[in-house]
C-alpha cells in the first residue's frame, strides 16, 4: 500500500493524474504492501475517529522551489547522469531506499524516521498546467485554485471559515519566518513572527483593551511570544519562555522551530513553562492552535546548486529531527502532521551555471506518529519529459490538502476545494 507499486502504474501509463477511479484498482494491486497495511491504510481514510483540530499540521514552505531529483534521487536511470552531468548526486554518495531510488546525503538524519515508516515520501507533486511563476504559482497553492482560477482567500482560511477552530482556541495558526499569511490569509485568526526582532499580527487580531478577559488564551499566547522577542539577545529564557531538553538543531531554520514549539506549548498549556520537568500534556484539547507554518528559504537554486541545496537539505533534516523531538516532549507526536509544499520544482536538465531553472513537478515530505510511511506518488520517468523540457504531473497536489481535510481533520474536503481530490493513504489508524 505504501511502496512505490501503489502509484507508480501512472508512471507507466504515462504518468498521468491520479484520477480517483484508479484508487481500488490500486489498492488490490499493491503487491508490495501486507495485507494489514493495506486494511489499515483504507481504514484510516474512512475512519471518523481520532479527527479534528487537536490533530495539528505543520506546513514547511521550501521558498523558491526545491529541486526535486536532487532530493529523492532516481540514481538507477542512466538518462539522470546525463541531463546532470556536473550536479548529479553520485551513486556511491546517496542513502539508497531501493532498487532504484535515493535520497541526498544530506538527508541522512530522516533515515531513523524513514525506517520507522514514519516518513512517507510523494513525488511528482505539482497541477495540471503548472505555472512557472513564482509569484503566480504560490499563490495556487496558497489558496488551492486551478491554474486558471484566482481565488482571494488561503485554503486553511476557507477550512475555518466554514468549520471554526474551538472557541477555547488562541489562535487559527501560527506563521513563523514569514511575513506573508499563505494558506491563512485574508480572514484567519493567525499569529506571525517573522523573525526573533520583530512581529506582525494578522489584521482580525488587533489586541483589544479588553483582551485578557475576551480571549486569556491568545492573551498569554502573546506575552510568551513578547518575551520570546524581548529574550532574542540574552542568553537565558525568560519566565514565559519554554524549556525544552531537545536541542534544536538545522541553523536558522532550527530557530524558527524551537520558536514554534515555544509558543505551540504555550497555547497548549497556558499555565506550564518548563518543559523539561512535565513532559505530559496537561490538556488533551482547549487551548491550542490547529496550524503552524514555517518557511526555509533559499531554494531557487539558478547558480551553484550543489552548495546552497546541500546547505538548506542540512537544515530541514536537522530540523526536522528536532521537531520530532521537541513534539514528543510535548506530547503531540501523535498528533502532529508535518507536510512539505513549494512553488514549483526544478527542470531536469542542468542549465550553464551549475544550477537548474524553475520546473514542474517535486517531490514532498509528510512525516509523523501516525504518518504510514513510504514511497507515494509517480516517480519520474525521465525518458518522457514533455515539450519543454519538464516532467509531467504525478499527483496533484491538492490530493495532499484532502488528506488534511478529510482523514486528518474530518472537514468536508470537496466543499473547501470546490472540487473533489483522493486523498492519498497515507495515515495509520
Amino acid at each position: 500500500m505504501n511502496r512505490r507499486s501503489f502509484l507508480s502504474m501512472g508512471a507507466a501509463a504515462g504518468a498521468t493524474l491520479w484520477l480517483p477511479r484508479a484508487f481500488g484498482a490500486q489498492l488490490a494491486q499493491a503487491a508490495s504492501a501486507s495485507a494489514a497495511e493495506v486494511a489499515q491504510a483504507a481504514a484510516a481514510l474512512g475512519s471518523t475517529t481520532n479527527r479534528g483540530y487537536d490533530n495539528l499540521l505543520i506546513l514547511v514552505e521550501l521558498k523558491g522551489g526545491n529541486d526535486g531529483l536532487n532530493t529523492v534521487i532516481p540514481f538507477a536511470d542512466p538518462t539522470y547522469y546525463q541531463l546532470r552531468k556536473n550536479i548529479g548526486i553520485k551513486r556511491d554518495h546517496a542513502i539508497q531506499l531501493d532498487e532504484r531510488t535515493a535520497l541526498h546525503p544530506s538527508l541522512q538524519p530522516l533515515m531513523p524516521l524513514w525506517h520507522s515508516r514514519q516518513l512517507a515520501i510523494v513525488q511528482g507533486v505539482s497541477y495540471a498546467q503548472p505555472n512557472l511563476s513564482h509569484f503566480r504559482s504560490i499563490e495556487i497553492w496558497d489558496t488551492a485554485s486551478r491554474s486558471d482560477q484566482y481565488l482571494r482567500e488561503g485554503w486553511l482560511t476557507r477550512a475555518f471559515a466554514r468549520t471554526p477552530v474551538p472557541a477555547g482556541f488562541a489562535a487559527d495558526g501560527l506563521v513563523i519566518g514569514s511575513a506573508e499569511m499563505g494558506p491563512l490569509a485574508n480572514g484567519a485568526r493567525a499569529i506571525a513572527l517573522v523573525n526573533r526582532a520583530q512581529f506582525v499580527k494578522a489584521a482580525r487580531l488587533a489586541t483589544p483593551v479588553s483582551l485578557h478577559e475576551r480571549n486569556p488564551e491568545l492573551a498569554h499566547i502573546l506575552d510568551v511570544e513578547n518575551d520570546i522577542v524581548k529574550a532574542a539577545d540574552r542568553p537565558r529564557p525568560t519566565q514565559g519562555e519554554a524549556q525544552f531538553k531537545t536541542v534544536f538543531s538545522g541553523g536558522a531554520f532550527g530557530n524558527s522551530i524551537k520558536t514554534a514549539m515555544q509558543l505551540l506549548a504555550a497555547s497548549d498549556a497556558p499555565k506550564r513553562v518548563l518543559l523539561g520537568n512535565t513532559p505530559q500534556r496537561q490538556s488533551k484539547s482547549g487551548q491550542g492552535v490547529a496550524v503552524i507554518r514555517l518557511t526555509l528559504n533559499g531554494f531557487d537554486t539558478h547558480q551553484n546548486q550543489p552548495g546552497q541545496q546541500t546547505a538548506l537539505l542540512k537544515q530541514l533534516a536537522e530540523g526536522f529531527v528536532s521537531m520530532k523531538s521537541a513534539l514528543i516532549e510535548l506530547g503531540r507526536w501523535d498528533q502532529t502532521l508535518v507536510m512539505t509544499y513549494a512553488e514549483f520544482g526544478r527542470r531536469p536538465r542542468e542549465n550553464q551555471s551549475n544550477g537548474t531553472d524553475h520546473g514542474t513537478v517535486a517531490p514532498h515530505f509528510v512525516m509523523g506518529g501516525r504518518v504510514l510511511g513510504g514511497l507515494y506518488g509517480v516517480p519520474p520517468v525521465l525518458a518522457r519529459l514533455d515539450g519543454n523540457g519538464n516532467l509531467p504531473v504525478g499527483v496533484d497536489f491538492q490530493q495532499l490538502y484532502a488528506t488534511v481535510l478529510g482523514p486528518w481533520w474530518g472537514l468536508d474536503a470537496s466543499t473547501i476545494l470546490q472540487q473533489r481530490f483522493e486523498p492519498l493513504p497515507l495515515l495509520r489508524v
